[in-house]
């Protein structure tokens, strides 16, 4: 991926910098920094709309005054098919990853891939492995490059929001075993279209994804030669959390229950022995192996394991799904994402009692916490990791006006140390301020701001030998600032925006100003 280096600073703009760090609260000991965290009324608009997409912007504002609030959260709780601008779509379109389906394409990198390493010349070997890995690299590229186009212009503000929530809580590592041709159906087919709907489907979809089963391990799990990796995971990172009242006798026999639950890549299925093969399940590159299951009697959570074979998986999954320890692991997380690092707990056991009372409806537990007044008074509380910063300072920027390169953003977030699919442990990236507050993390976040608001970040040129480059000097000072933005900012930050002595440095001004950090 080509680099988009950010201009160095002059004498002035390094002032400026440490002018930044000092607003958004990284200044030196015994600095004031008393006008931090200033809000504006709760019903603002502007406000509201900046939390509940992934960042305002002026059509985003426009959008909702004539539907109002409710109507306008009840759309995007239970959204139809996603709007995207014309040359945005076609974009997604044109992808490797939207045009061919996965089980092709991943069997025919893996042919590929043993033709490679085939290969009896050292430097045919090398160059063929190097076009391979450069293959697999780019299609990794793709799923994030969609993930970050439909974050900036989807209309289902909400649901890709939720999205980047699942993927980062059933999180994978693009660089595990060769799973990135896999990540954008991953996404697309077992996370997105669940990602609003029930918890028990979504984690069924997830469970019985290659992606998850290659991370975790799954595939090397079998009768006689247990691998506790997934089970583990499951319980501790998907569903129970870590108190969940859970031991290692259930994780041992919830592994037990996976057993045989793998991958095949290849095209046709093993031979197995007759009574084995009704048992068999494929399903593109899915397959449950009976020949690999353990089938003794098991007991998950106190309670026995009726059925048998795959069924058994199902079961364990309904039975974790439905845990009051899953609906407070799950609601939790949802607030701490959503409102504040503390979330109130009066407010999680509402939401818990939402999950569990509709069967953990994933929409129904959202609309208890964004509809709640613990919601409606919490504006500017949330400090953005660096995914919400980029994509919140682009669509402020520039609106629905369709970039022409991700690159520039896959870059900053690789930066600030939270690349998409980039989380190299199944935990998924912190969402809490102190992972992501610190001064270096600031100087950065002020470059970036830099970037975007001189124009000369490259979100408007293509790469490739005969780049396109388009005019893309964002317009900040709108009629949104002047009606929404400027009233939400404190005395501070408007005297330093005063001090601009151009309209770039006023871009990077507002784009780094502390109210900004937060949502």
């Amino acid at each position: 991926m080509t680099q988009h280096p950010i201009p160095r600073f002059s004498p002035r703009s390094l002032a400026c910098l440490a002018l930044a760090l000092t607003l958004a609260g990284c200044a030196a000991p015994g600095a004031d920094t008393s006008d931090r965290g200033r809000q504006a009324a709760p019903a603002d608009g502007y406000l509201w709309v900046n939390r509940v997409t992934w960042g305002a912007s002026p059509s985003s504002v426009e959008q909702i005054a004539p539907k109002g609030f409710d109507a306008y959260l009840a759309e995007q709780l239970h959204p139809g098919a996603a709007k995207l601008p014309e040359a945005v779509a076609a974009q997604i379109s044109a992808m490797t990853i939207s045009q061919r389906p996965m089980v092709a394409l991943v069997q025919e990198l893996e042919q590929r891939n043993k033709e490679a390493n085939a290969l009896a010349n050292d430097d045919e070997k090398k160059a063929a492995q190097q076009s391979f890995q450069a293959e697999m690299n780019r299609l990794g590229r793709e799923a994030a490059t969609r993930h970050v186009l439909r974050a900036l212009y989807s209309s289902n503000q909400v649901q890709e929001q939720m999205t980047w929530f699942w993927m980062n809580h059933f999180s994978v590592h693009l660089y595990k075993s060769n799973i990135r041709p896999m990540l954008g159906d991953y996404e697309e087919t077992a996370v997105r279209p669940r990602a609003l709907g029930k918890f028990s489907e979504l984690l069924r979809a997830v469970v019985y994804h290659p992606v998850m089963l290659r991370y975790l391990d799954n595939e090397q799990n079998a009768a006689g030669r247990i691998n506790e990796n997934f089970a583990r995971e499951l319980m501790e990172l998907h569903t129970l959390g870590v108190d969940g009242g859970y031991s290692q006798h259930d994780v041992q026999e919830l592994a037990r229950v996976l057993t045989g639950v793998g991958v095949n890549l290849q095209a046709g299925n093993p031979t197995l022995k007759p009574e084995l093969q009704a048992l068999y399940v494929r399903r593109g590159l899915f397959e449950f192996n009976p020949a690999r299951h353990d089938f003794g009697a098991k007991q998950l959570l106190g309670k026995p394991i009726t059925a048998k074979g795959l069924p058994e998986v199902d079961e364990a999954i309904d039975r974790l799904a439905r845990s009051p320890a899953t609906a407070r692991y799950i609601s939790r997380k949802l607030a701490q994402y959503w409102l504040a690092d503390a979330p109130p707990p009066a407010l999680v056991d509402r939401m818990s009692q939402t999950f569990q009372r509709s069967d953990g409806d994933i929409a129904a537990t959202l609309k208890t916490l964004l509809g709640s007044s613990e919601f409606a008074q919490g504006a500017g509380r949330k400090f953005k990791d660096p995914m919400h910063y980029v994509i919140s300072a682009v669509r402020m920027a520039y609106d629905d006006k369709p970039i022409l390169n991700a690159g520039p953003i896959m870059n900053w977030l690789n930066r600030m140390g939270e690349p998409l699919y980039g989380r190299q442990t199944p935990d998924g990236y912190p969402i809490a301020e102190s992972a992501w507050a610190s001064p270096g993390q600031m100087a950065t976040r002020f470059e970036i701001a830099k970037a975007i608001g001189s124009g000369n970040a490259g979100l408007f040129k293509t790469e490739g030998p005969q780049p396109v480059e388009r005019a893309a000097f964002p317009q900040l000072a709108n009629a949104l600032y002047y009606q929404s933005v400027a009233r939400t900012l404190s005395p501070a930050t408007r005297r330093a925006l005063e001090q601009a002595a151009s309209p770039q440095e006023w871009n990077t001004f507002l784009l780094s100003s502390p109210e900004m950090m937060n949502r």
